[in-house]
């Protein structure tokens, strides 16, 4: 019988073919039983063991091996993009320079969104912002019970708009994703962000990852055939991609993702996500680490 394990997955792109039941194996049978949207389920994952497999955000995944939490990851990105566009202001309040955030606010739906650790990382290195004086508006906690806000967040009230605050002006500028207004008053903190992104990648090499996917460690340790199996299928996935895996977007296998698996580490340490350095290898077993 087919080993069944219960995975949280999005509908991406990469992973239709897997969720349609084009791809499928006679070993695993992967219950998709996660809520959507799919990072809902990232909490009940690491707190209660609710899944046997499926994605991570890269910053949850680093807070919960830092935590101790069961998990291992397989060398598959699942979501990933530039970030460089991601931190937004109203021109009507003025212009900002990335600098110009210094001392003021900064909404953000929770400090340790995998979104903002990217963008931000881009804002210290890039341009020199001092992240710790900026003020961070949260809207939430994070997905790990064991973590806490640096001292330089505050928590906005209950049902607040971030976009809308960052609209009427209560707050200066905002770290968004998809969310980002299309309004033509909005602007980007980035100077021209798409080209600095292009400019960044070509220094840098590597697409910053969303979300990775990840299984509970008794699972590799019990089933590793099941796990070899379920990279092949997430491989076979890609392979099917309706109009090909999208150009920006993170490639499979462990050395292929070293040096952006590297970075979300050390921004993560440098911006007070995660309580201790850790290396690249040990967010894997002898198993997901010996695939691609």
């Amino acid at each position: 019988m087919a080993l069944t394990l219960r995975t949280n997955l999005a509908d991406y792109p990469v992973t239709k073919a897997m969720k349609d039941g084009r791809v499928k194996s006679d070993l695993v049978t992967l219950d998709y039983c996660g809520p959507t949207p799919a990072h809902n389920g990232f909490k009940a994952m690491v707190r209660e063991n609710k899944f046997d497999a499926g994605e991570l955000a890269i910053v949850t995944f680093l807070q919960a091996k830092a935590y101790g939490k069961p998990y291992v990851l397989l060398p598959a990105p699942i979501s990933g993009r530039f970030q460089h566009h991601c931190a937004g202001f109203n021109i009507d309040f003025g212009h900002l320079d990335p600098k110009h955030i210094e001392g003021k606010r900064v909404g953000v739906r929770t400090y340790s969104q995998t979104t903002a650790l990217w963008i931000r990382g881009v804002l210290r290195h890039e341009y020199g912002v001092n992240l710790d004086k900026v003020t961070w508006m949260t809207l939430g906690d994070g997905h790990l019970a064991e973590y806490h806000d640096p001292a330089n967040c505050v928590r906005l009230p209950a049902g607040s708009s971030i976009p809308q605050m960052m609209l009427d002006g209560e707050l200066d500028a905002a770290l968004l994703g998809e969310d980002m207004p299309k309004d033509l008053r909005v602007r980007t903190l980035v100077p021209d962000a798409h080209n600095a992104a292009k400019s960044w990648y070509e220094r840098e090499g590597f697409v910053p990852i969303n979300h990775m996917f990840a299984i509970h460690q008794e699972v590799s340790k019990q089933h590793p055939e099941a796990v070899k199996e379920i990279y092949r299928m997430i491989a076979e996935s890609r392979t099917l991609t309706e109009g090909g895996v999208p150009a920006v977007f993170p490639p499979l296998g462990l050395e292929a993702n070293r040096k952006g698996l590297q970075t979300a580490i050390d921004w993560a340490l440098d911006q007070k996500i995660i309580p201790r350095a850790m290396s690249v290898d040990e967010l894997f077993d002898d198993v997901t680490g010996s695939l691609g």
